[in-house]
């Protein structure tokens, strides 16, 4: 009996390390999966090839991912408040997808091996996925920038009912 209840509890351990089903079947939990698992992919085809100075990238990009993986799916990002969230996700991705695109283009064209060009490839994907992203979460920033700054659930009167003018 003990047997079962140590599975059991390990079980628990695990799923609560994992995304829920919720998250991980949204948008950007989508993102997110194919992000980390395209990263570990470019890492370990770059670890395995002769373009090996190249694997910082993949390594930093999936160990970044995958920390917002977590973040997000168990609202770290709500209740930790310090960082601009979205600013910080959009920076990483449009970093990631330039410096993907620069290295794979020099994993593609100048080294020989299969590893290299299998690093190149998959850079290529991760390339296209984080830029994905970016422009997501582009295109979020901007329909908040354009509410003046203000969710949805805060309606734009509700700053003038507060507002010290002495208009009168």
């Amino acid at each position: 009996m003990g047997d079962v209840e140590a599975a059991g509890s390990r079980g628990s351990v695990l799923m609560s390390v994992l995304p829920g089903r919720e998250f991980a079947s949204s948008r950007k939990g989508m993102l997110l999966l194919a992000e980390v698992a395209s990263s570990f992919i470019s890492f370990i085809c770059f670890a395995a090839s002769t373009a090996a100075a190249f694997v910082t990238l993949p390594l930093l990009e999936f160990l970044a991912a995958l920390f917002l993986l977590f973040a997000y799916s168990t609202k770290f990002n709500e209740r930790f408040t310090g960082f601009l969230w979205p600013l910080m996700d959009f920076l990483r991705c449009v970093t990631a997808s330039i410096i993907y695109f620069i290295v794979s283009i020099i994993a593609v064209s100048k080294y020989v091996d299969g590893a290299s060009k299998a690093a190149g490839v998959f850079g290529f994907v991760a390339t296209v996925v984080f830029a994905l992203d970016f422009y997501l979460i582009f295109n979020q920033l901007a329909d908040f920038l354009k509410q003046g700054g203000q969710t949805s659930e805060e309606p734009a009167r509700q700053q003038d009912e507060f507002s010290d003018s002495d208009s009168d």
